[in-house]
């Protein structure tokens, strides 16, 4: 601090170099990452044979595509664009068809590098050095890998035309008539987008407005004197497009008209309510957004604004939803540790399928069904968005860690920037990040045979019988008899079943529970272990495919919990939809169980305490084992990535941030605050 502080020039100047270096090399692999997942995007898109994808291009296109061939746009009601979008694509030909695909999909991943360009440039000052830097290629990475861009490449849609023509208005192009020039041409596309408006209008931007007018009356009046039929079908006929593509009940409309028809409002009721709850949401869209341009972040106006579009539009389809992600550039929260909530929200949200961020229970399908909707809508209307005036706008309440202590080996922990946090996390981001890696972690467990239980069910016996073979080495082949033998006693056979189906998920998520509320320094300590254990087990599912005793056709075990299995049938290890059945090397009943014991065991302030935690684990190796679901290796392989789980999180992160505290108690510095949350 000295040489700093006192004209140490030669430090200063190499330490601004170190951190020069490494921000470009981080710049440089975050355009890697942009590019890679551009690449990946085209890759999928034309490797995939004609007629399943650019199906959206193929209708226009195609032979018998209403581009293609002479009456109306609309006669089928595929084409959900408006005359004049059907002008403007009418040159584009069968015969240009494959150079089509290409250049197609070429073209739409340029324009989403644009826009990601674009957004980069329009975040709201003052940004640091760091962030103008790599805010490009996150902006683009993000928009990669998000459902409505993917989609629009799937499909071969347009959407992303209207989006980054109202950014360029807005951002890019000089004078007001010129930006309002895009904004009209882009409603010209998407009449949802007229919505800008009164945002336009608000702001002081008034010949923008007469030049948005103009431009989307002149953009109409030309598409209605070349094709009067079409124009007249469009707009009077189906009310500009409503009606048009596929169900307005569909999944895939996610605005208001879709999510009351799904709940079975329909009629006049159901079109008063939409013309209600749209107006209200429009009028408090905007006055929000409003506010926010004249508080410096028109950015985040413009997304607000594209969140009421996407909301009071007869229909939303997938491919139009961009709008949702732009909201991420909003700050939320007082605190630094909150200040990741809303975008990682966000991001989950437009790159996650619904089924993946809730539950698949029955009282959560109207939530999940309207997901994006809903986040469109309290991203207008609720979101606490912080102001450019507010204190915490650039600098929230700082993060409190552990102060550094020696560990037991010299370059422990081996990622200091991982520090031991001392205050409690953020409750929604951590019931988002369960939810979503535990969805992840059940679609790792069935691709790892292939997709289903079925096709690894040839390698998940071969291996059965190799565990069978080495257990009978090592005389600990006691599943059989330990089976038969319960099934003989009913107290003890229920009591077995009982706690192997109800205690997996319930005991671990009550201690992270009331660790996460009386204790939550030692929570982040036991869920980063957990968390490398599940990791190292996901690995495990990968690598060795294994069928439990119970689907060993040849061993007559009893299944006591799910009932006779019939082996006739080729899949007759699928007992449900979404679980690998071939999954028990490593067994998570186990090892979860043993992470329970060791939390207890570790932290419970009492004697008796901590032994009745350490029951828990022994009550369930003797229901894994009892009711034919593992092998006694399979609680071995538990034990190996629990207690590995533990290594990792002490070789990553140091010591439990207990032993730091005790340390600090002893005369150790007070905890460091910095800006950065955990």
């Amino acid at each position: 601090m000295a040489n700093v502080e006192h004209g140490g020039g030669p430090t200063e100047a190499f330490g601004a170099a170190a951190a020069g270096a490494r921000l470009r090399a981080a710049r440089l692999a975050l355009w890697a990452v942009a590019a890679i997942l551009a690449v990946r995007q085209m890759t999928v898109v034309l490797t995939t044979p004609s007629g399943e994808r650019l199906t959206a291009l193929e209708t226009w296109v195609g032979p018998h595509g209403v581009l293609h061939v002479k009456g109306s746009l609309y006669d089928s009601t595929k084409f959900t664009g408006t005359p004049f979008g059907g002008l403007v694509l009418k040159p584009l030909t069968r015969s240009a068809e494959q150079a089509l695909g290409w250049g197609w999909t070429f073209g739409t991943l340029l324009l989403v590098v644009a826009l990601g360009l674009v957004v980069a440039r329009a975040l709201p000052q003052p940004v640091s050095r760091r962030t103008s830097l790599l805010a490009a290629p996150v902006a683009i990475s993000l928009l990669m890998l998000s459902l409505p861009v993917r989609n629009t490449l799937w499909l071969g849609q347009t959407s992303i035309i209207p989006v980054l023509l109202v950014l360029l208005g807005c951002f890019a192009v000089r004078g007001e008539r010129t930006s309002g020039l895009c904004v009209g041409l882009a409603a010209a596309l998407q009449p949802t987008v007229l919505l800008f408006v009164p945002l336009l209008w608000f702001t002081g931007r008034r010949r923008a407005v007469l030049s948005t007018a103009a431009a989307f009356a002149g953009c109409t009046a030309l598409a209605w004197a070349a094709m009067p039929h079409d124009s007249y079908t469009y707009w009077v006929h189906h009310m500009a497009g409503a009606g048009l593509g596929g169900k307005a009940d569909d999944l895939a409309n996610q605005s208001l008209h879709g999510a009351l028809l799904r709940l079975g409002v329909s009629g006049p009721v159901e079109i008063a309510l939409f013309l209600l709850l749209g107006a209200a949401v429009a009028a408090l869209a905007l006055r929000r957004a409003v506010r926010y341009a004249h508080d410096g972040q028109l950015l985040l106006a413009v997304a607000l604004t594209g969140c009421a579009a996407v909301a009071v539009s007869p229909t939303t389809w997938q491919h139009q939803l961009l709008w949702v992600l732009l909201a991420v550039v909003g700050r939320v929260g007082k605190r630094a540790s909150d200040r990741y909530v809303w975008p990682v929200a966000v991001v989950l949200v437009t790159t996650l399928p619904a089924k993946m961020m809730l539950p698949n229970m029955a009282a959560l399908y109207p939530l999940r069904d309207n997901i994006v909707l809903l986040a469109a809508i309290v991203a207008a209307t609720a979101v606490p968005f912080l102001s450019r005036t507010s204190p915490y706008y650039q600098k929230p309440i700082p993060t409190e860690y552990a102060p550094p202590v020696p560990a037991r080996f010299r370059n422990i922990p081996l990622l200091p920037f991982l520090r031991r946090v001392l205050t409690r996390p953020n409750l929604l981001l951590e019931l988002l990040l369960i939810r979503v890696v535990y969805a992840a972690y059940q679609q790792v467990r069935l691709a790892a045979t292939g997709g289903s239980n079925s096709k690894g069910r040839a390698t998940a016996e071969h291996h059965g019988h190799l565990v069978l073979d080495l257990e009978r080495f090592l005389h600990i082949d006691i599943e059989h008899a330990v089976n038969h033998a319960v099934v003989k006693i009913d107290w003890l056979r229920n009591f077995f079943d009982f706690y192997y189906e109800s205690f997996h998920f319930v005991v671990p998520l009550t201690i992270m529970g009331v660790l996460y509320w009386r204790r939550p320094v030692d929570y982040r300590w036991a869920r980063a272990s957990l968390g490398f254990a599940t990791f190292l087990a996901l690995i495990g599912f990968w690598l060795f495919p294994l069928a439990p005793p119970r689907l060993m056709p040849t061993l007559g075990m009893i299944d006591t919990v799910h009932g006779v299995q019939d082996f006739s049938k080729p899949d007759y290890g699928t007992l449900t939809a979404l679980t690998n059945q071939y999954a028990a090397m490593p067994s998570l009943h186990f090892g979860w169980a043993l992470w329970c014991g060791i939390v207890i065991a570790v932290i419970a302030p009492k004697w008796w305490m901590k032994a009745l935690g350490l029951l828990h684990p022994f009550f369930t190796v003797s229901a894994i084992v009892a009711t034919g679901n593992h092998w006694v290796l399979d609680a071995v392989g538990g034990a190996v990535v629990v207690g590995a789980g533990f290594g990792l999180s002490y070789l990553l992160q140091g010591p439990r941030a207990r032993v730091v505290r005790a340390a600090a108690v002893s005369g150790a510095p007070e905890p460091v605050k910095d800006a950065a949350p955990s």
